[in-house]
């Protein structure tokens, strides 16, 4: 595997990451990129024939409730927590001088 990636590449990510990088610092970071592109070719030659994708190791299912309509604006009842109601509305102080 030859070079792949390069200083522009670098460059372009300290960018992107917003750091400042010194050259023995872009050094280093070619050098782990690079370590983790090999680490992910050699993942790539693992066989995986017969494995179940998933997305957690654990089994889980959806713990969400069932989505359902249900009629939850009961007026009188909302309105009894209200400091002051008139003519089935909250009553507010008025903010806005005229």
């Amino acid at each position: 595997m030859g070079k792949i990636i390069t200083d522009e590449m670098i460059d372009y990510v300290s960018i992107l990451a917003k750091l400042n990088l010194s050259d023995s610092e872009k050094k280093a970071a070619g050098k782990d990129m690079e370590r983790m592109l090999e680490y992910i070719d050699m993942l790539n030659e693992l066989n995986t024939d017969g494995v179940e994708p998933m997305t957690h190791i654990f089994p889980i299912s959806n713990v969400f409730r069932e989505d359902r309509e249900e009629n939850g604006d009961s007026r009188e009842k909302m309105l009894e927590n209200a400091p002051e109601a008139r003519d089935g509305m909250y009553r507010v102080p008025k903010t806005v001088e005229q």
